[in-house]
């Protein structure tokens, strides 16, 4: 009786496990950071700006950008979705690139930055198409964490907070031409995340990326 009960269990945990995983697969989403490791990222300058905090990725410091480099999409994205875990604290500063490229130094020269700020001096707040579309609203409080959430389709960013759209973007068609290869457009490339300065204190977690077909 106690050998039936115990395969009958291990059969519904493994029939419960393979519908989880169904689930994730048909969902589409796929994790790029586990909060246990920055496996999959690389940092230039400032390396110690990123760190490890309770299963979260903290930032802290001077100004760096850790790009992720890992081997899902072999980190180049066209269409996508991208959705990340977002926490600022008073007075912060951070932003996520994405159709960038690693580089050492500097502020990534390649994409787009999604702004993440709610209390800086910056006016530009939470869910900025950076210097493009710009947001003047305050959506989400500091200390609350809150979903970012970016779609690229084609020539359309979508960039919700909260399930909300904040910015709905199409590239005029002349941005291809006028805007030199590495520059502010839709392009392809990787997901960068921001340390923007020493007193800027932001957090990260259960960043996802959702890639799209052409």
């Amino acid at each position: 009786m106690k050998k039936a009960l115990y395969f009958g269990t291990l059969m519904l945990l493994m029939a419960v496990s393979v519908s989880f995983a169904q689930k994730k697969k048909k969902d589409g989403w796929i994790t790029i950071f586990d909060g246990k490791s920055m496996d999959g990222w690389k940092v230039g300058e400032n390396a110690s700006t990123f760190s490890l905090e309770n299963g979260t990725l903290k930032v802290a410091g001077p100004r760096a950008h850790i790009f992720y480099d890992g081997k899902v999409g072999e980190h180049n994205f066209k269409n996508f979705e991208f959705k990340a875990q977002v926490m600022t604290t008073p007075g912060s500063n951070s932003g996520i690139y994405f159709h960038t490229q690693y580089q050492e130094g500097g502020w990534p020269s390649k994409g787009y930055e999604v702004q993440v700020n709610n209390s800086h001096t910056d006016w530009r707040r939470t869910g900025s198409l950076y210097g493009v579309q710009d947001v003047k609203d305050v959506f989400v409080d500091d200390n609350v964490w809150y979903t970012e959430h970016i779609i690229v389709q084609g020539k359309h960013i979508i960039i919700k907070i909260n399930d909300k759209t904040v910015v709905d973007y199409v590239e005029p068609e002349e941005v291809a031409t006028k805007v030199k290869d590495g520059g502010r457009k839709v392009s392809s490339g990787t997901f960068a995340l921001q340390g923007h300065d020493p007193k800027s204190i932001v957090y990260y977690k259960d960043i996802m990326v959702k890639p799209l077909g052409e």
